[in-house]
């Protein structure tokens, strides 16, 4: 059998994951705090027909020897947490993290969740929570009556209430670090969650090393750079092509020998 047919196979499947990944990039280029993915590819195992340093004579060896790859197979899909834009919005509960950092996020079932997108909202109980209605973590409520909220690049929360002409603090924002943002887990939503990979969520002060500062009325955007992707997906084409058209010759080879016959 020939190996080109089975190898060239695998690198078509590599092709494939690699364009899912650029089109859910392209597809998340204007969520807010989105991260692009990248996709890690790794060669497959080697037949060895000949040992390296064997020995060719009494007095030679083989330099390099003769080793026939495989193929190729997915090693990774990592996340890449680089800064995305900066937009201002204007809107008082919009707050970007410059920097690293994650929001907690309580879910319904109890557990945190992370996140960097920064598009708060209001709800019936005057809570501070997501597009989804999940409060940040620690809590925040926004009095009634309140006016003119203040979010400073620390993360302490004021407004004036009623008919108060000074401000009066109602709680703070933290946000979080993880020893390694790569092993968090995507589970949409724009939420994370932290897994053995990522280390747990260690508690800070926006402004503190690590922990980023908050810029309200501003949002962050996607990191995914159009251009960028879109030479990846021509690329990623090209190289489908070539191992497509590696099956087509394997097949070529093989229609030769059989008329040989």
């Amino acid at each position: 059998m020939i190996r080109s047919l089975w190898t060239g196979t695998t690198g078509m499947n590599a092709q494939q994951l690699n364009l899912d990944v650029i089109a859910n990039n392209l597809a998340n280029v204007s969520t807010t705090g989105f991260k692009k993915s990248r996709a890690d590819f790794q060669d497959l195992m080697y037949q060895i027909l000949r040992v390296p340093g064997s020995q060719t004579s009494a007095d030679t060896e083989s330099p390099s020897g003769i080793q026939v790859g495989l193929g190729v197979r997915p090693a990774a899909v990592q996340k890449l947490f680089t800064q995305g834009d900066l937009i201002q919005t204007g809107n008082e509960l919009d707050v970007a993290i410059e920097g690293a950092g994650f929001y907690q996020v309580e879910l319904p079932n109890g557990e945190t969740a992370y996140t960097r997108a920064g598009a708060f909202k209001r709800d019936g109980d005057g809570r501070m929570t997501t597009s989804d209605g999940y409060p940040i973590s620690p809590g925040i409520t926004i009095p009634d009556g309140s006016r003119q909220i203040t979010i400073s690049e620390t993360g302490i929360v004021s407004a004036l209430i009623g008919d108060e002409t000074t401000s009066t603090e109602i709680g703070n924002i933290e946000t979080v670090a993880f020893t390694n943002d790569g092993g968090l887990l995507a589970v949409g939503k724009n939420l994370f969650r932290d897994t053995e990979a990522s280390g747990t969520a260690q508690t800070g002060t926006p402004g503190d090393d690590g922990y980023g500062l908050l810029l309200q009325t501003f949002l962050e955007g996607s990191n995914v750079n159009i251009v960028e992707e879109m030479a990846s997906m021509i690329t990623t084409q090209r190289a489908y092509e070539i191992n497509s058209k590696t099956i087509q010759t394997s097949d070529e080879m093989m229609q030769t020998t059989n008329q040989m016959v």
